[in-house]
């Protein structure tokens, strides 16, 4: 039988505020971009006036300026994301794109921005074979092939136009003065520098741009990027179309289709086919977000392209069979992962644009389907992994199935911010350019990578006779697991999340979730705590600190598998404590921590 449990999230506003050894309830507000060097890690704060929090401080530090200028949650969202693209060009910028979540507190709704990259109108299902077999990975990444049209400027102007209260211009006039005057190395930057350095020597623009004088990049030093800074400004003067057509665009399809390597370079670079045309015709897509109802809670995510919004959101259908409110670490973890690995199934075998392919997102994130897949978990024993994919179109009882789609690569890579406002709109916002230095081709000039997002595709077909409705097409988008997440309790916003992390995202938005709602986390400790991942494998990924706890072997009795791995995401969130105080979190060491901020650590006089 099927249990409930309403949950007051206000309730726990008190606990919250006093996190801890987690908390700064007395952070000082950030000072203005132009009056301070490079602003500390904190990653909690607490205040009012709205909240940002990102990876880095810098870009933190400039959304929470919008905020305190008088900028909503969407002003300090795309500023944020301006100034990611200086400091975490590797991760995210605008040779990229991503996943746009927004909630109007007006109309209690909320609103998505598909702004996925799209594969060259002249892709068709051979994107990736030569000679009838699919390329290496390595050697697909690392070329025009695996360049999608970006998405990432686009969603910007989208944004600001719908529910802004700026302009493009005045958004990314901070990252273009934060990219001509410089940022500071840290040892996350020189790290993932040196993780591409042979790559990045191998294209004269990216060498000359991230190897200053042909060595790594000390910590401490300064790196300016006065081509992107530029960029930022034409884009500002010109507007959005100024990346879509005319001399911009022509250099970023120049760059795909005739890369330019090195002389003396042995890597075989393969063009790819994006055009101008390719280019002139991006648009991005507004459309539904998913949701369901969790414990009284709404929770809104990303429907497809990405399958974020359906795989959280059918995980969660499956876990609220079980009053979990009690359950020992053990019982909650068993669920946990149990519910992952049944939403991974269905995951692999159904999501896929849904411009080009048959998604049955209503069924995926329907209780029936739900219940019918939660009757294979048994309170004692592990699922042996892989489990079969159900069909959502007609669900039966104990949906079993006898057909495997198997976990397909994705890059680790991407950003999470999430803003909100004194009005208490929220944006939680994901944005990549797949994995870490995407293609390692830096258009000339330009000062930003571009992405090699078209190779989260399938080269071929993932599984003998199982459909996969993931292989290029024309225009395509490729299946994405960034998981952009709003929750709202009785209409309001009460808290947001995201991360990065390739498919672990969902695991990562999915854990922190239910640590916040079923373990009564505050929402620091929930992004804090050692995470698993399981996505339909043989074995359960475990951060340290999991792997070497007694509850391990409790698993391992009832079946489970594990191994040990690095770091799993990089959450950050927001949270709305009432009476206008916000709290912002993000990591507190993961990727080097992250960054959160308030404009106003103290009610301010009206």
């Amino acid at each position: 039988m099927r249990r409930r449990r309403s949950v007051r999230l206000s309730a726990l506003i008190t606990a919250v505020a006093a996190v801890g050894s987690l908390s700064v309830a007395a952070a000082p507000a950030a000072p203005p971009p132009s009056d301070r060097g490079t602003p500390p890690k904190e990653p909690v704060a607490v205040g009012y006036g709205g909240a940002v929090a990102s990876v880095d401080p810098e870009a933190s530090a400039i959304g929470v300026d919008v905020l305190r200028r008088g900028g909503n949650a969407v002003d300090a969202a795309v500023a944020t994301a301006a100034a990611l693209g200086v400091t975490e060009p590797f991760s995210a910028g605008i040779g990229g794109g991503g996943y746009f979540v927004y909630f109007d507190a007006d109309s209690g709704r909320v609103h998505t921005l598909d702004g996925r990259e799209r594969a060259p109108l002249s892709a068709d299902e051979t994107l990736f074979l030569e000679n009838g077999e699919p390329l290496p990975f390595d050697e697909a990444v690392t070329s025009g092939l695996s360049v999608g049209t970006p998405g990432t400027p686009a969603t910007w102007d989208a944004a600001l136009d719908e529910w802004g209260t700026t302009s493009l211009r005045k958004a990314v006039r901070p990252a273009a003065k934060l990219a001509h005057r410089g940022f500071t190395v840290d040892e996350t930057f020189r790290s993932q520098v040196a993780d591409n350095e042979k790559r990045f020597r191998d294209f004269p623009a990216s060498a000359e741009l991230f190897l200053p004088g042909g060595e790594l990049p000390e910590v401490g030093s300064t790196i300016r990027n006065k081509d992107l800074a530029r960029t930022y400004t034409t884009l500002g003067r010109r507007g959005v179309d100024a990346f879509y057509r005319g001399p911009l665009a022509r250099d970023i399809a120049d760059t795909v289709q005739d890369p330019k390597v090195a002389e003396g370079a042995d890597r075989v670079v393969r063009p790819g086919d994006m055009t101008a045309r390719d280019l002139r015709e991006y648009d991005v897509e507004f459309q539904d977000p998913t949701h369901v109802d969790y414990r009284g809670l709404d929770v809104y995510g990303m429907a497809p392209s990405s399958s974020g919004g359906t795989t959280v959101g059918e995980a969660l259908n499956i876990m609220e069979n079980q009053d979990l409110s009690d359950a020992s670490k053990k019982e909650f973890l068993h669920h946990y992962l149990e519910a992952s690995k049944l939403a991974y199934a269905d995951r692999g075998r159904w999501l896929g644009d849904a411009a080009y392919e048959d998604v049955p997102v209503e069924g995926l994130l329907s209780q029936e389907f739900a219940d019918a897949r939660a009757c294979l978990v048994d309170d004692e024993k592990a699922l042996k992994s892989p489990v079969a994919f159900g069909d959502p179109r007609d669900p039966a009882g104990c949906e079993r199935g006898d057909q495997v789609a198997p976990l397909t690569y994705e890059g680790t890579s991407t950003t999470h911010l999430t803003t909100a406002d004194r009005w208490g709109n929220v944006v939680s916002y994901t944005l990549t350019i797949e994995q870490i230095g995407g293609s390692a081709m830096t258009v000339p000039g330009r000062g930003f990578l571009l992405n090699n997002e078209l190779t989260d595709f399938s080269f071929a077909p993932a599984a003998e006779d199982v459909p996969d409705p993931n292989l290029p097409g024309p225009g395509k988008r490729p299946r994405s697991s960034m998981s952009p997440t709003i929750v709202l309790e009785d209409g309001k916003a009460a808290f947001a999340l995201g991360s990065p992390g390739g498919s672990t995202i969902i695991t990562t938005v999915l854990q922190t979730l239910v640590n916040r709602v079923d373990r009564d986390m505050s929402l620091p400790e929930a992004i804090a705590a050692p995470r698993a991942t399981q996505r339909n494998t043989e074995e359960t990924l475990l951060e340290k600190d999991l792997y070497d706890s007694s509850v391990r072997g409790e698993l391992e009795d009832m079946g489970h598998l594990f191994a040990e791995t690095g770091e799993i995401g990089a959450a950050t969130g927001i949270e709305r404590l009432g009476r206008g105080k916000w709290l912002a979190a993000a990591e507190p060491e993961r990727r080097g921590a992250g960054s959160a901020m308030v404009p106003h650590p103290v009610r301010q006089e009206r």
